[in-house]
């Protein structure tokens, strides 16, 4: 988000218009979906595999846990 500060209103205005021209007003929302359904997964499986992190940072602690006992 830091070129939000470069960017100014102007400059997105003139850039919603190009997209609008390039990929009309019918599959603008098409696209917006896409998007939204990409974001989703990304962020599922960033919270996926710090799950996968946590559980692996757990299975050594519980490996030394068995040997000390037998």
């Amino acid at each position: 988000m830091i070129l939000l500060g470069i960017i100014g209103t102007q400059e997105i205005i003139f850039i919603l218009i190009i997209i609008l021209v390039l990929f009309g007003a019918k599959k603008i929302p098409e696209l917006m979906r896409g998007l939204g359904k990409g974001v989703k997964e990304f962020k599922d499986g960033m919270n996926g595999l710090d799950g996968n992190a946590k559980d692996t940072e757990k299975q050594p602690s519980e490996d030394k846990k068995t040997t000390s006992e037998n």
